[in-house]
């Protein structure tokens, strides 16, 4: 053991033999924004739910960009078709596994043998006979299984059509039965179903195939009308159009092609196929941007394009959620700062007025505006909100001022001689600005929900006021369809539902972050 007590002189020696002093700190000071930042950064939930706001507002800003479709645009041959985003993978292609029996199949594997167009993916299908009856399982496309439909056109649209034909090479008239043969050969529920091009009967009521072999489904065999080449009926129909292959056929040594359209009264019937009539009308006639229909979240049961009525929509909430959130803190700030500074007779009015404006329900003023103001429903959602909205705001204001009003600094720079406007938005008001900016986040998801509450409960229609929709519009259009297309309700929900859970933890991080004495407080 050391004997501490006898240590020899020489073995003590100055650790520095140079004068030490006390050094500066080295740390950077902070600002009050820049301390709040560094704080709501530790905060990984908000984080997060800053990180998927931002997104979600990205969408709302540049998605109606990304699509040539508009809120006011429909189409009911669309109804319900499903999400599609890709083409050679069995995932998000607008299709479908599902089965049916046999002449269900046959007519929509005719329409891809025909046309080139599958609504059965890639022609594929199984047969399951376990169970007693025939079936055929195959992936139904949403957007080929319209296959052809007859249309009533003038002499003008049809030479277009066969200009556009011959100009792009793709078809979009189709050779057509006989009326007779409509008639005769299909069930009356079925003479205006222009799927029906191939050899039929009528057995029990219902339209049966005339199939070369019973056995294999897609043995089809061809009905077209057919005319003598350079017959008189050529002529009066104008044929200068892009054919299909094997039209031509020589018969008792003639040459015969087939029917293409039939003289009606103002104009002509002809047989389109759906999809490149679409195509033909949106990119050659109209040129409105559409090429071909292709909706990436789907289509609503009215034809509307989701992510056109979506995108919009959040973008309108977005805007009107701001809009209220920012005139409501504006007019909040001022109303409270004036309650909380002056107190006494003047808080006492000004808090009687309060009750009586809190006390009237909203849906009240909403439905009072939107009787006898007759504006859009744009207007009267922002009347509505700010009559009212402000007064929590200014609850909040009028708190920080008490908090705050009596400190040392206020009463030395009153001491100083300053005016009360400077003592107001100088020194108290910055004070009090974290807690406002915490409830203006917190406040603008609420008018979010509250629009779209009332645009869900049809209160409020904005697709009444023009080339605007909202996310509840959205969601009631799809309860609708719940069973049969849920992607309709669905989509929308869970972009509601991401915005609402997202703003709460981002508000809820910068309550902490410039309230650090509220960590973890519930509120």
């Amino acid at each position: 053991m050391a004997d501490f007590n006898n240590i020899p002189k020489e073995k003590f020696k100055f650790a520095n033999k140079e004068i030490s002093h006390d050094t500066a700190l080295s740390t950077k000071s902070k600002s009050y924004w820049g301390d709040a930042f560094a704080r709501f950064c530790k905060n990984k939930g908000a984080v997060v739910g800053a990180i998927v706001v931002a997104l979600l507002m990205l969408f709302a800003i540049f998605g109606p960009l990304f699509t040539p479709y508009s809120p006011s645009y429909s189409d009911l041959n669309y109804s319900t078709a499903l999400p599609k985003l890709f083409e050679d993978v069995d995932f998000w292609d607008g299709c479908k596994d599902t089965s049916a029996n046999k002449e269900t199949f046959i007519s929509l594997y005719a329409m891809g043998k025909e046309t080139g167009h599958n609504a059965v993916k890639r022609q594929e299908f199984t047969i399951d006979s376990s169970s007693g009856s025939t079936l055929y399982y195959y992936r139904e496309d949403s957007y080929h299984k319209l296959g052809c439909m007859y249309r009533n056109i003038d002499e003008e649209t049809y030479m277009q059509i066969q200009e556009y034909q011959n100009v792009t090479g793709r078809q979009v008239l189709y050779p057509m039965m006989s009326y007779t043969d409509r008639k005769n050969l299909l069930a009356p529920q079925d003479i205006d179903n222009a799927n029906f091009w191939y050899r039929t009967k009528v057995s029990g009521g219902k339209t049966v195939a005339v199939l070369a072999d019973n056995s294999d489904p897609t043995s089809i065999i061809p009905n077209y009308n057919s005319h003598e080449k350079g017959s008189v009926i050529e002529q009066s129909l104008k044929y200068n159009s892009l054919r299909i292959e094997g039209d031509e056929f020589v018969k008792d040594g003639k040459t015969y092609c087939y029917d293409y359209a039939r003289l009606i009264t103002d104009g002509y019937e002809v047989r389109v196929n759906y999809f490149e009539y679409y195509t033909y009308v949106h990119s050659y006639r109209d040129k409105d941007g559409i090429t071909e229909p292709y909706f990436v979240f789907g289509a609503t049961a009215e034809g509307k394009d989701i992510y056109a009525c979506l995108s919009n929509g959040a973008r309108f909430s977005f805007i009107f959620g701001i809009l209220v959130a920012v005139v409501n803190i504006f007019v909040g700030a001022i109303y409270g700062a004036i309650e909380g500074y002056y107190g006494g007779k003047m808080d006492l009015i000004l808090e009687r007025i309060v009750e009586v404006l809190s006390a009237v329900p909203i849906m009240i003023v909403i439905t009072l505006m939107k009787e006898y103001l007759h504006s859009s429903g744009f207007i009267v959602l922002f009347m509505a909100y700010f009559l009212t909205g402000w007064i929590g705001m200014a609850g909040t204001t009028r708190m920080q001022f008490y908090r705050y009003k009596n400190h040392e600094y206020v009463l030395a720079a009153r001491t100083l001689g300053a005016k009360d406007r400077r003592l107001m938005w100088k020194h108290i008001f910055p004070n009090a600005l974290g807690t406002l900016v915490t409830s203006c986040a917190l406040v603008i998801p609420a008018m979010i929900f509250s629009e779209v509450s009332m645009t869900y409960l049809g209160i409020i229609n904005l697709e009444s006021s023009g080339n605007l929709t909202s996310v509840g519009t959205l969601i009631s259009a799809g309860q609708k369809c719940l069973l049969s297309a849920p992607f309709v309700a669905m989509i929308p929900s869970i972009y509601l539902a991401l915005l609402m859970l997202s703003f709460n933890l981002f508000g809820n991080g910068l309550r902490d972050a410039f309230n650090p004495s509220l960590r973890g407080a519930e509120g």
